[in-house]
């Protein structure tokens, strides 16, 4: 019988089968031997693969949750396997941290500022439950952060359904705070304000559950200190719910090693963020909706993008030549004090508008510079911008 549980599915499926007993009632210690009696041992992954299914097939989070106590029973140093206080986890600052942190900030307000309220809803408590779920958007940070920086790594490591569910999840979250926010600004019946807040609020108690005992052990498994590392760096721009994160962890090969989603390639531009073939460069360059031209430090023209709808004429035979042999001799004085400007740190940009026949063009000149700050040359956009002025409203569909 051992034998046949090695198979790996065969010990998933058996795995499954113990937590459903204990769920459904089954004697404790009867399961507990049937486990001892087919595992010598059993990895943290499994673990998370039994726990992912059960919640998959649709067993309610809440239900996993209450068995917690009989797991670590049943699976004796498995689950601490799991849950273990890793140190670089469980350093200020290190992402996983972070995440935690905000789950228990995030629960610490719920507890405090919103179930107080659904506990006996009337009109006089709108307002207040209104401000909570203002307060509940700044979230999105918290899921923002999750889907854009964890979730890639997980998908190129093969693990694709999980991060698409939860983000399913997270978007069915975002939409029931914003429609509580409506209904309570729309007068709606104190019934239907209750109902939509209180999905609302069971999602993110159960995306709590998910992240810390799914999501979390999962990614533990899979990123690298690298990869981690790279999360951490880019978390800023997404921001953080309810806490300001204390950023003392780096990664021990921060300085010897850099890993990216984005391998190295051969014949491929390395950028900042990721890398492209010079064509794909080439092409994208060419499909933005606007005209741009380099000049260098030199005053050289360097480059300019092709697109099709030109506004200004600009011929290959200007590649190399002095920028201020570009322009009449009228305004020379003009482009020279654009980059002399640009060039000493006086301006970042300077900005023109000009009504040219039928089109309202923007014209911007933007100083280029390195990490270092040391000035590379001026960057010319143009675009005709009439278009863009006649938008009202919001366009939410394909037409």
């Amino acid at each position: 019988m051992s034998e046949f549980i090695n198979n790996q599915t065969l010990r998933q499926n058996k795995l499954k089968e113990l937590i459903l007993k204990l769920h459904d009632g089954e004697d404790f210690d009867k399961v507990k031997a049937e486990f001892e009696d087919h595992f010598s041992d059993v990895t943290a992954t499994e673990i998370t693969q039994m726990e992912t299914a059960l919640v998959m097939d649709g067993m309610p989070v809440e239900h996993i949750q209450k068995l917690c106590d009989v797991h670590a029973a049943v699976f004796r140093g498995t689950i601490e396997e799991i849950h273990q206080v890793r140190k670089d986890e469980d350093m200020p600052g290190h992402p996983v941290h972070t995440l935690k942190l905000e789950n228990e900030a995030t629960q610490k307000f719920l507890g405090e500022n919103v179930y107080p309220l659904l506990e006996d809803l009337d009109e006089d408590k709108l307002t207040q439950l209104k401000e909570a779920f203002i307060k509940l958007k700044g979230i999105d940070k918290h899921y923002a952060r999750k889907e854009n920086l964890i979730f890639p790594y997980m998908e190129s490591a093969g693990i694709t359904a999980p991060p698409k569910v939860m983000w399913g999840v997270d978007d069915e979250i975002r939409a029931n705070i914003k429609s509580t926010i409506n209904l309570i600004n729309s007068n709606a019946s104190l019934e239907e304000i209750y109902e939509t807040a209180k999905d609302a609020v069971h999602g993110i108690t159960e995306m709590i559950y998910k992240e810390n005992s799914i999501l979390i052990p999962m990614v533990l498994d899979e990123l690298s200190d690298d990869q981690w590392q790279q999360v951490l760096d880019s978390s800023d721009e997404f921001g953080y719910f309810l806490i300001t994160p204390d950023n003392q962890w780096n990664s021990a090969t921060k300085e010897t090693s850099k890993e990216s989603i984005s391998k190295n390639v051969d014949g491929m531009v390395q950028f900042d963020a990721g890398a492209l073939t010079p064509e794909q460069i080439n092409s994208l360059l060419n499909t933005l909706p606007l005209d741009m031209t380099f000049v260098d430090a030199e005053g050289k023209v360097r480059y300019f993008s092709q697109g099709k709808e030109r506004i200004f004429a600009r011929p290959k035979t200007i590649i190399g030549r002095e920028v201020s042999n570009c322009h009449p001799p009228a305004s020379v004085h003009v482009v020279e004090q654009i980059v002399e400007d640009l060039e000493s740190g006086k301006k970042d940009n300077e900005d023109f508008w000009i009504q040219m026949g039928d089109q309202f063009v923007y014209i911007r000149y933007f100083a280029v510079r390195n990490n270092e700050g040391k000035f590379l040359g001026v960057l010319e956009v143009t675009q005709n911008i009439k278009p863009i002025q006649g938008i009202t409203g919001e366009k939410r569909l394909m037409s």
